[in-house]
């Protein structure tokens, strides 16, 4: 018997027990989601955490104490859990960068209502509303919308009023606050919202922020501890080269050395140019880029939700894909900025993640993809094109690793065909490759692989040549499809 503890030369009577789980372990990895963004780190309004170091979020009204109400994190934190209530959450607060610039933008009122009504205004998705009367002058009229802004803690800008103008200027500094949409009457005449009569107003987009925070020493302070969702507010390069560096195959999360593995979700606002423009640029197999235009609703927002609606799926089975899966909380673009199929397929082709509205206002996932495009050599591939294909190779490893360190840590190391007793703490590579072809088929049983018949044809286990106290072991699983399109020919007849 393989005893490990009692040992052979006991005398002493008469009944002991020594407890073994190497047959037991079918623990699986909790798969975390991280959030990356500012927060709040100084003046009125400042959060309580420290900057750069990870903790782990209690929900909205956490993030709000912790990183500052109306951070960029504070806001991906409502939205992620929007999507996901249930699976661990952590913040990467990051400070603003010391030579960061805020980002601005306008609302000037030209001319005063000639009847009561109300103004909806929308700051980056979230409804603002003043009342009016004929009364009123334009300076009148921002001082309120002003002062109605500052009293939503929530927002991610603060106001000040002067001579009919409310000016908007961003709490963080950051190139990434430029996205913060500014609007009036989003909802339209379908939820009651229009302009009240004479009222007359322009507004001056939010601009002017610039440069985002490092992320280096960040990045470093989460050590080895595994997040399978990473939701970053950035999209310049710098910041999605951190991240790439950070789970590459060949020295970052995704490499033999770390197996730790991860995935990183964005989100990019830009017409159909702009995207396709952005698109080609990128090639990460670990990232993907949710493209929208003219949407009220934040980037930042956006990428949280799609990581969040990720999570969700994923951690159930990794093998079923996200289309038709609603961004809940996201507002859609208007109808006439959604894009058309064509121009969907092209972003498909550009490393850009999809999607559609339905006819109740809801955001769907449609086509999930990664932004890798190109070999090393220049040549298109789509090896890792689809989302789930990483999130599957993550699952089969994780299976194997659990399997293997439970049942081979303290294992000898015989040839085959090697006769040794029963029970014996010794182990054939035809034992390992035995072990291997049952686990495959359980994980076909999970819905992770399929053609055991295959898979257990092409299996090699072999020792090593140069070192007899290592196994080699060719492993080619055949991972299971996702059922993206249904092509239909209807050739009838009369």
């Amino acid at each position: 018997m393989p005893f490990q503890q009692i040992p052979g030369n006991l005398r002493v009577p008469f009944f002991f027990a020594e407890v073994n789980n190497q047959n037991a372990n079918t623990a699986s990895q909790n798969q975390r989601a991280l959030l990356i963004g500012n927060m709040i780190s100084t003046g009125g309004g400042a959060g309580t955490a420290t900057p750069a170091v990870p903790l782990i979020s209690q929900g909205p009204a956490d993030a709000n104490a912790k990183c500052g109400a109306g951070s960029i994190i504070s806001i991906m934190t409502q939205a992620y859990r929007n999507n996901d209530s249930f699976g661990e959450l952590w913040y990467l607060p990051l400070a603003d960068d010391p030579s960061a610039v805020a980002a601005t933008g306008s609302i000037s009122f030209t001319a005063a209502p000639t009847a009561t009504g109300v103004i909806y205004l929308y700051v980056a998705g979230q409804r603002v509303t003043v009342t009016v009367t004929s009364a009123m002058t334009t300076t009148q009229i921002a001082s309120a919308v002003a002062a109605a802004i500052n009293a939503l803690n929530t927002l991610p800008v603060t106001a000040a009023a002067a001579l009919g103008v409310v000016t908007v200027t961003s709490k963080n500094k950051c190139l990434a606050a430029n996205d913060i949409d500014v609007r009036m009457n989003y909802g339209g005449v379908r939820a009651g919202e229009s302009t009240p009569a004479g009222l007359t107003y322009t507004i001056t987009a939010m601009s002017g922020g610039a440069v985002n925070p490092t992320m280096t020493t960040a990045l470093a302070n989460l050590s080895s501890m595994p997040f399978d969702f990473i939701a970053c507010a950035f999209t310049d390069s710098t910041s999605m080269a951190a991240l790439t560096a950070f789970l590459n195959f060949t020295t970052g999360r995704w490499s033999w050395q770390s197996m730790i593995y991860g995935h990183t979700f964005y989100a990019y606002r830009g017409t159909y140019g702009a995207i396709t423009s952005f698109g080609p640029t990128l090639n990460d197999p670990n990232a993907s880029v949710m493209g929208f235009y003219d949407s009220p609703t934040t980037s930042w927002e956006w990428a949280a939700a799609y990581a969040a609606q990720a999570a969700v799926s994923i951690r159930a089975n990794p093998g079923v894909p996200l289309q038709g899966v609603v961004l809940q909380g996201i507002l859609p673009p208007p109808i006439q900025s959604q894009f058309a199929l064509s121009e969907q397929n092209s972003l498909l082709f550009d490393g850009i993640s999809t999607f559609t509205v339905d006819t109740a206002n809801q955001v769907h996932l449609q086509a999930t993809i990664t932004t890798y495009q190109l070999n090393a050599e220049g040549q298109p591939d789509n090896s890792y094109l689809q989302l789930n294909t990483m999130f599957l190779i993550t699952a089969v490893i994780r299976a194997l690793q659990t399997m293997v360190t439970s049942k081979y840590s303290r294992m000898i190391l015989v040839a085959n065909g090697t006769l040794f007793a029963p029970g014996s703490p010794i182990v054939t590579p035809n034992d390992i490759r035995t072990d291997l072809i049952a686990n495959y088929g359980t994980l076909e049983y999970q819905g992770l692989v399929q053609d055991s018949q295959a898979f257990a044809e092409g299996l090699i286990v072999q020792q090593n040549a140069s070192n007899p106290n290592r196994v080699d072991i060719g492993y080619d699983p055949t991972l299971v499809n996702q059922l993206n399109i249904l092509a239909l020919l209807f050739q009838f007849m009369l």
